[in-house]
């Protein structure tokens, strides 16, 4: 064996090859100076939890405090609380998802459904196919099981049906085992965009055909401004489809909630992996949104969201459309995200450390591709500022990318030294980048 251990790390040569694809995210230095509140940042997809009423998670902790506390602090099933599984069929049943709580398996995260969806069907080597660009964290997840991502053609209405055609025979001509589509069908992160009632038919078509597994990933889908998504793709085939929902973004990613609704026999392999990796779902957040659930107006309060998310779309709109009018930009009909398009001759990561100078972050579009495209996208998050602070950023913004048109203009290449960034200061709370 050859030694490459390193004083820093002298384990080196005994990690698996898979841990050869984790890493770092690209920009997460830059993401911690963002952390500090001169820094309007438009980079992390955290939700504004501020909005939710205290009385109401008292209320729930009160409950399982006093009647389920010895029940909330143990062990539960590998496939989740039975009651919580229950509620969870009603939500998606808002999406025209008829399911049974059997089928329904509760996971940290819908994150944590992802990877072990991962875990059970992918093998070095196989693809899987995702929109472009696609979720940062599943890329990261794909990569992490040595899975080849190949990126499907998408624009203003989702998944192009026929570059998804092209791609699926391109490779089945290379010889390449396709194993699943992932897609995020409602306002897309990173894009914003929605996927078309006609094209949701026709992708399902396409990969019924193949033989490809579809996992729906469906975080935002009830967070709609003006009017719902088209219902669930999960919606039009029980059999096919695997939907991936959270509690993140409609109650609070800290209790680490979410889900999978998969075939019988996908579910069966998901329950055993699941306590595999984890023995159960975390208990304890379980009987509080399961409390929750029960007694408050928890639809009032995803409205709530709604209105609020709204304003703070309809601010980063405007303000693009004041302070950076000739560049484009995606209009998104609900979530947290719009896809911004710089002139091709700006790179959205390297005017990053330029940016967090003029006290404005974002998500360079490279983050959302496996292979290493993007440098021309912005993804800006206007979940969490106030709408002031939104109009700011993106006055700032124009700054830097006004700044650079003009060097680019007067010296053929944005010359000015890259500011050094340093670290923020020990304790600065995380800027998530979901």
């Amino acid at each position: 064996m050859t030694n490459r251990g390193t004083s820093l790390d002298p384990w080196y040569d005994s990690y698996a090859q898979r841990t050869a694809g984790l890493s770092a995210s690209e920009v997460r230095a830059l993401f911690a100076v963002a952390s500090r509140p001169e820094v309007v940042s438009l980079a992390g997809g955290m939700p504004y939890v501020s909005a939710l009423p205290r009385e109401l998670i008292h209320a729930s902790l009160d409950r399982v405090m006093g009647d389920d506390l010895a029940m909330a602090l143990q062990y539960g099933g590998g496939q989740g609380l039975r009651s919580l599984r229950e509620h969870i069929v009603d939500i998606m049943a808002l999406e025209g998802v008829r399911a049974s709580a059997e089928d329904v398996v509760v996971t940290t995260g819908s994150q944590h459904a992802l990877d072990l969806l991962t875990r059970l069907f992918i093998d070095p080597g196989d693809v899987i196919l995702a929109e472009s660009p696609s979720y940062v964290g599943a890329i990261g997840i794909f990569r992490s099981y040595q899975a080849e991502t190949v990126h499907v053609a998408m624009d203003a209405e989702g998944l192009i049906p026929e570059s998804l055609r092209e791609t699926i025979a391109s490779l089945r001509t290379r010889g390449k085992r396709i194993k699943f589509l992932y897609t995020i069908p409602n306002f897309h992160n990173p894009a914003g965009v929605t996927l078309s009632r006609e094209r949701r038919i026709e992708i399902l078509d396409i990969c019924r055909s193949n033989g490809i597994l579809v996992l729906e990933d469906n975080p935002y889908g009830l967070l709609w401004f003006d009017h719902p998504a088209p219902q669930a793709i999960r919606s039009i085939d029980d059999e096919g489809v695997v939907y991936l929902g959270s509690f993140s973004k409609t109650l609070a990613p800290g209790f680490r909630v979410g889900w999978a609704l998969a075939p019988h026999a996908i579910r069966e392999k998901l329950v055993l992996a699941n306590e595999s990796a984890v023995l159960a779902p975390n208990s304890f957040g379980q009987y509080v949104i399961n409390a929750y659930l029960d007694a408050a107006d928890w639809k009032g309060q995803v409205d709530t969201f709604r209105g609020l998310y709204a304003e703070r779309r309809d601010a980063m709109l405007a303000g693009l459309r004041e302070f950076l009018p000739d560049l484009s930009w995606t209009e998104p009909d609900g979530g947290f995200f719009v896809w911004l398009t710089l002139p091709e001759s700006l790179n959205a990561k390297a005017m990053l450390p330029r940016a967090v100078k003029e006290l404005v972050a974002y998500t360079p579009g490279t983050a959302f591709y496996a292979d290493g495209r993007g440098g021309q996208h912005i993804r800006l998050s206007f979940c969490y500022p106030t709408p002031e602070q939104i109009r700011v950023g993106v006055k700032r913004l124009a700054t830097v990318v006004n700044d650079e048109l003009e060097l680019l203009d007067t010296f053929g290449s944005a010359t000015r030294p890259t500011p050094v960034v340093r670290p923020a200061s020990v304790g600065a709370p995380p800027t998530d980048v979901a």
